[in-house]
């Protein structure tokens, strides 16, 4: 039986078992969590090699640099306008007006960081101990450490082809282990499902369910226009492509977690047709820096807070909103409860109270499904654009290269030799 079918009868499973034996889905949680730790002790030692990989093949550091700068604008320019969509619906819908905000509760936020410490961000790109960064799981820090590696293979040349070998055997056993973990992953869905559902209820879904409406009306003008629109510039087979990662996506819907998809996801990319080298580099990358699915319930969230607490909504507010979230929101990268926290930081940058994100955090997981889906949909989008446009830059080289000489020059050139 395909994992997709497997995966959407845990999905049936776990809801019942959280609707009529709560006390029991909240103990099945540990299933899911076991998926999870499977998932992220094999994503850094398959991630670290791919990427050193991918950069000591590629022709230059010139083109490494190159390709950075392409995904990094790429990120930046794509969010952007996801901010304005989300910023726009949500102004439109006028969600939070008239919301319950008596009812939140500031305790709900205990243990969370209260901001984002850009410093600390920094540190944490560059650790002073990369197994202490492999061991607490530091994408960042690993993407950073493989890049340096990467580059001095290939300024080294043929002496670092016997470390290339070992890292292509350590990649090629981590995409076995991967086949492996993948396998268990309906267990791993049927243990969230059930505690999703034991343990949040659906209490408050009647009074968020306009938030959750634009939410995910949102997140369908994302996936169904910008990002077909964009693949048509770029000449991407967007369907095709959402057909190669619609199963990894789903996955991550339904785990709430990207990191557990990351792996196979380049392989899915890699058989789509893309570069090993492009992937390898551009996808981890975005799983720090291009959140698309956060993002946009980002905007959306503060709109709501904004007009459940009455503040100030008219288009120079909301797009002081969009900047303060576009300069946020690159400041994810390793923080734990990242979207709650960036949220919790810029309605506190805008003078909106943080209790009223406790009020949100009852249907979190609701929308925390599809905004996961979508980042994975989103990062495999953004590696195919980089890869398109690489290819093109060759293509053009190529054609320049390859141009016939004209006949008079030809003649010019056998006399001049004579």
């Amino acid at each position: 039986m395909p994992i997709g079918i497997q995966s959407v009868i845990a999905v049936g499973l776990g809801a019942l078992i959280g609707t009529f034996a709560p006390s029991a889905g909240e103990q099945m949680k540990i299933l899911g969590d076991v998926f999870l730790n499977l998932v992220q002790v094999v994503v850094l030692p398959l991630v670290f090699p791919l990427i050193v990989l991918g950069i000591a093949r590629m022709e230059s550091v010139k083109k490494v640099g190159r390709i950075a700068g392409k995904a990094i604008l790429y990120f930046e320019v794509v969010t952007t306008v996801i901010l304005l969509i989300a910023v726009g619906l949500a102004k439109l819908a006028g969600i939070g007006t008239g919301a319950p905000i008596h009812a939140a509760d500031a305790k709900d936020l205990a243990g969370l960081s209260q901001g984002i410490d850009f410093h600390e961000l920094i540190l944490h790109a560059v650790p002073k101990n990369i197994f202490a960064a492999f061991g607490e799981g530091n994408l960042l820090g690993a993407i950073v450490f493989a890049v340096l590696v990467g580059v001095a293979m290939a300024a080294i040349g043929e002496k670092s082809e016997p470390f290339a070998g070992v890292l292509e055997s350590v990649a090629a056993v981590m995409f076995k282990v991967v086949g492996y973990v993948i396998r268990v992953a309906p267990l791993g869905v049927l243990g969230f499902i059930s505690y999703d559902v034991a343990y949040y209820g659906f209490g408050n879904l009647r009074s968020l369910l306009g938030f959750i409406a634009v939410v995910y009306a949102g997140l369908a003008v994302v996936v169904g226009v910008l990002f077909p629109l964009i693949a048509a510039v770029y000449r991407i087979r967007y369907v095709e492509l959402l057909k190669s990662v619609a199963g990894l996506a789903g996955i991550a819907f339904v785990t709430r977690s990207s990191e557990s998809v990351l792996a196979p996801l380049m392989g899915k990319l890699e058989a789509f047709g893309l570069n090993r080298s492009t992937t390898s580099f551009v996808v981890p990358l975005g799983y720090s820096f291009n959140t698309d699915g956060s993002v946009l319930y980002q905007a959306a969230a503060l709109v709501f807070l904004a007009n459940a607490y009455g503040a100030d909504t008219s288009l120079p507010a909301l797009l002081l909103m969009v900047g303060v979230l576009v300069i946020l929101s690159k400041g994810m990268a390793g923080v734990a409860s990242a979207s709650i926290v960036v949220l919790i930081a810029a309605g506190s940058s805008l003078g909106l109270p943080a209790e009223g994100v406790a009020l949100l955090l009852g249907v979190d997981f609701i929308v925390d499904m599809a905004r996961t889906g979508v980042n994975v949909i989103g990062n495999s989008l953004a590696a195919a654009v980089v890869d398109s446009s690489e290819n093109r830059r060759a293509a053009k080289r190529g054609s320049r290269e390859t141009t016939p000489a004209k006949p008079e020059t030809t003649v010019l050139k056998k006399e001049a030799a004579q």
